[in-house]
């Protein structure tokens, strides 16, 4: 069974939340970690996951659990 994670009220696989991150659905996705971080815009906590929207591609992507705040190592 997958782990499940709440953000912003709704609870998320790596997949779910890779494709929060990415705006599309994406091919493969890790677990889902706690960032090293806060959010920039409300100060929530952050999660991160390691996805890859392509076969050429990896991105790790960063979810703010609490607001719509959200980056990838692109950005």
């Amino acid at each position: 069974m997958p782990e499940t994670r709440v953000v912003q009220g709704r609870m998320v696989t790596a997949e779910s939340l890779a494709e929060l991150v990415e705006g599309e659905s994406v091919m493969e996705a890790e677990a889902i970690e706690d960032a090293d971080r806060t959010c920039p815009d409300c100060g929530g906590d952050v999660l991160e996951v390691g996805y890859m929207p392509s076969v050429t591609e990896f991105v790790t992507g960063w979810k703010c659990q609490d607001c719509d705040w959200k980056g990838t190592d692109r950005d």
